[in-house]
C-alpha cells in the first residue's frame, strides 16, 4: 500500500523536510491589494514581512481552491497512491479543511482521508511530520490515524505577540477579550489547543511575556516534539531556543521555523513562541 501525505503551506512544514518525507504541500493564498499570491511560490516570506507594516490595504488570506486539492489528489492517485491522508489547519480557525474536503469530493477516484489537526502553524506541522514518518515506516492508514488522534490533545502552540496591531488590522481580535484602554499596550501570551485560541496571560513587557511562556511550556514537559516558531524575529527566537534548550527531547533537532505569512499576517511582526507535542504516558 502506498500512502501519500498532503498538507497545506500554513502548517509550516519546512520545505526541506517536506521533500525528504515526500509530503505534498498545497499553497494557501495571500492577498495584497487586488493581487493574489501562492504562499511560498509566488511570494517570498522575507519580502512579505519586510513590507507588512506598509501594506495598504492590509493583506488578507484565503484557502486554496477546491480544484487545487482535487488536482493534487488525482495526480497522486494516477502516480500510484493507494491512500491519501490530507492533514490540515484547524477547521474551526480556517476554511482550508473544508476546501480540502470539497476537493476530495470532486476527485471521486482518489482514496482521500481527511484529518483536522485542530492546530495552526507548526502545531499542525508536527502532526504532519508524525504521519509522514509513520507512513515511511510502513504503518497502515488506520495506525497513522490512531497516532494522530491520540496526539491532538497533547499538541499545543504557545505564542507571545509583540504587538496587537496586526490582529487589529486583520480583524481577528475581539477588543473585549483584551480589555479596553490597555489593548495596544499589552503583550499577550496565547495558547492554541484543540481548535481554540486562548489568551493565557496579559503582561506589559516582552521580558515578562517570555518568562510566562517558558513557565507554561515547562508545565507541559517532557516533550515528544518541540520547535520554536517566530514571525520575522530570528534573534528573539534564538534567545528563546537557548532558554528552552533543556526541554528539547534528547537527540532531536532544535527546529526553528519562521511562520508562514498566512498565519504571520494575523500574529504580527515580532511574534515568537513554541509548537510542541507533549510526551505520552
Amino acid at each position: 500500500m502506498s500512502i501519500k501525505i498532503v498538507t497545506d503551506s500554513a502548517c509550516d512544514v519546512p520545505p526541506a523536510i517536506a521533500a525528504e518525507l515526500d509530503i505534498t504541500v498545497v499553497p494557501v493564498y495571500i492577498n495584497v491589494g487586488e493581487q493574489s499570491y501562492l504562499e511560498g511560490i509566488e511570494l517570498a516570506r522575507e519580502e512579505f514581512y519586510r513590507n507588512l507594516a506598509i501594506y495598504d490595504p492590509y493583506p488578507t488570506t484565503a484557502a486554496p481552491a477546491t480544484g487545487a486539492f482535487a488536482e493534487v489528489y488525482e495526480r497522486l492517485t494516477a502516480a500510484g497512491a493507494t491512500r491519501i491522508l490530507s492533514i490540515h489547519l484547524a477547521s474551526s480557525l480556517s476554511a482550508t479543511y473544508n476546501a480540502a474536503r470539497l476537493g476530495a469530493e470532486v476527485a471521486e477516484s482518489a482514496p482521500v482521508t481527511l484529518f483536522d489537526t485542530e492546530q495552526i502553524t507548526l502545531g499542525a506541522g508536527l502532526l504532519v511530520l508524525t504521519a509522514a514518518e509513520a507512513a515511511a515506516a510502513g504503518c497502515s492508514i488506520d495506525e497513522i490515524l490512531a497516532m494522530l488522534k491520540e496526539r491532538v490533545a497533547r499538541t499545543r502552540v504557545f505564542g507571545m505577540l509583540d504587538t496587537l496591531e496586526s490582529l487589529r488590522r486583520s480583524g481577528r481580535v475581539s477588543w473585549a477579550q483584551f480589555g479596553l484602554g490597555t489593548l495596544l499596550q499589552i503583550k499577550p501570551v496565547m495558547m492554541i489547543w484543540k481548535g481554540e485560541v486562548e489568551v493565557v496571560a496579559r503582561v506589559r513587557t516582552s521580558k515578562r511575556s517570555m518568562q510566562q511562556m517558558l513557565q507554561m511550556l515547562e508545565a507541559y514537559s517532557p516533550f515528544e516534539r518541540l520547535a520554536v516558531i517566530h514571525v520575522d524575529a530570528a534573534v528573539s527566537a534564538k534567545q528563546l531556543r537557548e532558554r528552552a534548550e533543556h526541554l528539547f527531547p534528547a537527540g532531536s533537532d532544535l527546529l526553528t521555523t519562521e511562520i508562514t505569512p498566512a498565519i504571520g499576517t494575523h500574529l504580527g511582526l515580532g511574534a515568537v513562541g513554541f509548537a510542541c507535542i507533549s510526551a505520552g504516558d
